[in-house]
């Protein structure tokens, strides 16, 4: 045993003192690599990589799929500077494959033979501990808070014009792509700042006022929704709002969003247009006070000045907590946000 290796649950983040054991990698027996993964942790937020410390053979696995670790405990180990067949090696089968559940096909009585009608197959698999946290999350926010949504719509010919008239500039500039979300993150802090209830948040029977504008920018990644946050989002210009989120997206790709990257956040943007949604009714990510649902651009028919034109729309919808924010703050932040994305140089220009 002195020559074996441990696999370590890692320190996880602030306030996070276990995991669920996800998949194993490599079977017992198997070769590995040094920094080659051997086995996935799912926390309530992020999957954390557990790595090989060395070139080796995985001797044992002593917390299966499904398990709860805490950290520093040994997840299994490893014999170091081994080598193996690699025509043996087993490589990414996981220990314990999922088991399919086989339905008996059904019989029917004719006067000639049985005819078999169905073959069907289902099969069973845990939910991971990402999409339980997500699910307990939404839950506690419908029991909690009284959520109420509130909608208008954008006409984004203004914006898209800018981004047509200067995209090219600004990529070659900053080195990267003029989007939307920036627009709507510098739209949501000049209303937060202009309705800063909805930048706090119900403590027991206590209002905490948030003087900072930590922005969380809803990702869909491959273990589920994600909300990384733009820190000091007032702070930043358009490129550096830009870089973030080509950042957020790239590492939400690979697992590599860390807990800081997801911890704390004093209000959300969610984008299901991107996905085609025309209109929805976020739900708050608890325990922020609203959040701005954004939707798929659509040319439509508007009345301007009189005449009939096609513009490119977007319905917006903004959920809050009525305990906390009335009618006339919600509505009126929507408004906020119709304003500066109609009107994008008044906000340049300081007005």
């Amino acid at each position: 045993m002195s020559d074996r290796l441990p696999l370590v649950v890692p320190i996880l983040g602030e306030s996070i003192t276990e995991a669920i054991v996800g998949r194993w990698l490599k079977q017992v027996g198997d070769f590995v690599q040094m920094d080659e993964t051997v086995v996935e942790l799912e926390t309530d937020k992020v999957t954390v990589e557990v790595n090989a410390p060395s070139n080796g053979v995985l001797e044992s696995i002593d917390f299966s799929q499904g398990k709860t670790a805490k950290i520093g405990d040994i997840l299994g180990t490893l014999t170091p500077n081994k080598t193996q067949d690699p025509d043996k090696t087993q490589g990414n089968t996981p220990p314990s494959p999922v088991q399919s559940k086989k339905i008996q096909p059904a019989m029917k009585d004719t006067k000639d033979k049985p005819v078999i009608e169905t073959n069907r197959l289902e099969k069973r698999v845990p939910l991971s501990q990402l999409r339980l946290r997500i699910a307990e999350r939404l839950k506690e926010a419908q029991n909690t808070a009284a959520i109420l949504t509130t909608f208008n719509e954008v006409d984004l010919s203004n914006v898209q014009s800018l981004r047509q008239r200067y995209k090219e500039a600004f990529e070659k500039k900053h080195g990267v792509k003029l989007g939307l979300t920036s627009f709507f993150v510098k739209a949501a802090v000049q209303a937060l700042q202009e309705i800063p209830l909805l930048n706090s948040q119900i403590d027991g029977n206590d209002i905490i006022h948030k003087h900072y504008y930590d922005i969380g920018i809803a990702v869909a990644s491959a273990q589920g929704l994600v909300v990384p946050i733009l820190r000091d989002a007032d702070q930043l210009d358009y490129a550096g709002i830009e870089k973030a989120l080509v950042d957020f997206s790239e590492r939400s790709k690979t697992n590599k969003l860390t807990m800081q990257d997801l911890s704390g956040g004093t209000f959300t943007i969610t984008n299901g247009g991107v996905f085609g949604s025309l209109l929805s009714t976020p739900i708050l990510n608890p325990p922020q006070s609203g959040i701005l649902g954004l939707h798929k651009i659509q040319d439509r028919p508007v009345a301007i000045n009189g005449r009939v034109e096609i513009r490119p729309m977007m319905y917006v919808a903004l959920s809050y907590d009525h305990r906390l924010i009335d009618g006339k703050d919600a509505v009126t932040f929507l408004v906020l946000i119709k304003d500066f994305l109609e009107n994008p140089g008044k906000s340049l220009l300081g007005l």
